[in-house]
């Protein structure tokens, strides 16, 4: 379809870069970059082109496109969202040159313009958090567990973004039995809903309406997020959700899904967040865009899993330590099968070599 649109509007920039975008997700990687050179050729201020090449991660600008850039940055034309992309390539263009300084001024850039786009704030997320905290008491799942939809299928990878989970996830999905899918919104979508409409006058409505749930409904809306996710299926008896936001909500997943396995990706907190602050994500990761937000988020998580952790059964999450696959793949391959109650494959040793 995008070479279609591209017969008739020929070198039209923002079709250029989608189509980049769709090559890099097909895994044609040569081409997507060829895509996206393309587009900085016809309009070097298509700051989507100049991160999607950074966004690679492997990609190494030249000379001459940083200069380009550069040059772009200085522009007083330059519209605010080209702005931010261009200025989070620069921070790969200088980081890869090894000038850091330059590299690190060019993050803090992009951060602070695209904060001025954002109206999250580190008092509201606390006190989200607080209320799981307050409302999801060993009480509630006393009273409210077992209700839910009994299917094993869902492996819950959660935590915070650049914290490993697609690497477990590669793991996961390169045994026979494992789908995986992408980082699917159904969780996040269900606790939305359950909130109500008044989220502004009762924002504690949910988690405690979650004390009011009848068994029937607990279990229904498991069946929901079990149907709504099959169209990301492919077959297996289980498959991922590595929606990282879900750490939010893992007391929800265990009254609905009380046989889902939840597992806590977590990193060295200077590397998560360091990660977190250079990435320009899509969506939904708002805390990243300043350092102090990313420092309170890290803490905050950390406090709230301990919390899942005092308030659940021993055992319910696994926590799997970033540095310890890296130290020890296949001990902590194992670990992670034993774990979702799998027979061992070398082919999650060998997550590399899957498609």
């Amino acid at each position: 379809y995008f070479k279609r649109i591209l017969t008739v509007l020929p070198d039209d920039p923002a079709t250029l870069v989608s189509r980049g975008h769709a090559l890099k997700t097909c895994g044609r990687t040569a081409d997507a970059i060829a895509s996206y050179q393309q587009a900085t050729r016809v309009s070097p201020g298509q700051g989507d082109a100049w991160y999607g090449l950074a966004n690679l991660k492997t990609y190494t600008f030249g000379s001459d496109e940083l200069a380009r850039m550069e040059e772009q940055a200085a522009s007083p034309d330059l519209d605010h969202m080209a702005r931010i992309h261009i200025a989070f390539a620069l921070g790969k263009a200088h980081e890869d040159e090894g000038n850091h300084d330059k590299a690190f001024a060019a993050y803090a850039l992009g951060n602070a313009l695209k904060h001025q786009t954002i109206r999250y704030t580190t008092e509201q997320m606390q006190a989200e958090f607080d209320a799981q905290k307050a409302i999801c008491t060993p009480d509630l799942f006393a009273k409210q567990s077992g209700k839910g939809c009994p299917a094993p299928d869902p492996i819950f990878i959660l935590g915070l973004p650049r914290a490993g989970s697609t690497l477990i996830e590669q793991i996961l999905a390169s045994h026979p039995d494992v789908d995986g899918t992408l980082e699917l919104p159904n969780i996040l979508s269900m606790a939305h809903r359950l909130r109500g409409r008044q989220q502004l006058t009762d924002r504690e409505r949910y988690p405690r309406v979650l004390h009011d749930l009848p068994a029937e409904q607990l279990q229904a809306l498991g069946e929901e997020y079990i149907e709504t996710t099959r169209i990301h299926r492919q077959g297996a008896a289980f498959f991922t959700d590595k929606m990282p936001n879900n750490f939010r909500h893992i007391g929800l997943i265990h009254l609905i899904l009380p046989n889902a396995k939840i597992i806590d990706a977590r990193r060295n907190p200077m590397d998560c967040c360091w990660s977190g602050f250079k990435q320009l994500f899509a969506e939904g990761q708002e805390f990243t865009y300043s350092l102090e937000d990313i420092g309170h988020y890290y803490r905050a998580y950390v406090d709230l899993m301990a919390h899942w952790d005092a308030v659940l059964p021993p055992g319910r999450i696994l926590r799997v330590q970033h540095e310890d696959v890296l130290d020890d793949l296949e001990g902590q391959v194992r670990r992670l099968l034993d774990y979702c109650g799998l027979p061992f494959d070398p082919r999650c040793v060998n997550f590399h070599q899957t498609d």
